[in-house]
């Protein structure tokens, strides 16, 4: 099988499910709080890759020494990553926010080259300026507007700071990736993430609650779990162990 192939199938896939997160969280966010969301997502994505989860441990356990960067991954992209994600939604719209998390494989693209993970070529830059351009182009109504534009724009800052958070990830958790493999791998973190920002969200005062959903809101909060969670972000965590970031 050409794995490489099925690698940048995976990651298209990925892109095309975190798209329609985007809707359908938007869909969900004026009825519940952007943390409770965040852990209610991806706590029914965890729960999805329990048997991978419970699978690796007995084959392969996280090692002692990896531990404290791969809690630190999870929090950063199951936890703080989520929140930033959730609370973009709040402000902005979909498609502006769309807009924004779009910007992750540029902005992965120029950290890598930076840390020297990837090698920057003409044709790169070049797709690199014009993506940055388009962003711009998308947004400018924002830039250039008032009033309730200025919340939009704190949406789509928000936005910029999640798309920021993945490329870091996407950099440094594929060594992991590769060690421990991408499904099991996910488990670990998304668990991880869930516990950190619950553990947090107590911390400061403002513990996770049950929103009072309708029966369409709780299917569409399923397809963020199972499919906007679960599947989203195993296949981009598996594209990535064979793919550059």
């Amino acid at each position: 099988m050409n794995y490489i192939l099925l690698a940048k199938f995976l990651a298209a896939f990925s892109a095309l499910s975190a798209g329609t997160s985007i809707v359908a969280t938007r869909f969900l966010i004026s009825d519940a709080d952007p943390h409770s969301m965040a852990v209610i997502r991806f706590g029914i994505g965890a729960l999805c890759l329990i048997p991978f989860l419970v699978s690796g441990i007995r084959r392969n356990p996280i090692s002692i020494s990896d531990w404290p960067m791969v809690t630190l991954l999870g929090a950063l992209l199951f936890g703080l990553f989520t929140f930033l994600f959730n609370a973009s939604l709040v402000y902005t719209t979909s498609a502006h926010a769309a807009v924004g998390l779009a910007t992750s494989p540029i902005i992965t693209l120029v950290l890598a080259w930076v840390l020297g993970r990837e090698a920057m070529t003409t044709i790169k830059m070049l797709c690199v300026v014009l993506g940055f351009l388009g962003v711009a182009v998308a947004v400018s109504d924002t830039l250039i507007g008032h009033g309730s534009s200025k919340s939009v724009l704190l949406g789509d800052s928000l936005m910029l700071m999640a798309a920021l958070i993945v490329s870091i990830y996407s950099i440094f958790a594929k060594p992991y990736i590769m060690k421990y493999g991408g499904i099991y791998f996910t488990s670990v973190v998304m668990l991880i993430g869930v516990v950190c920002l619950t553990a947090v969200c107590q911390l400061i005062g403002k513990p996770v609650q049950i929103p009072d959903f309708s029966m369409i809101d709780w299917s569409v909060m399923a397809f963020l779990g199972v499919i906007g969670a679960a599947i989203q972000f195993t296949s981009y965590i598996w594209a990535l162990g064979r793919i550059t970031p």
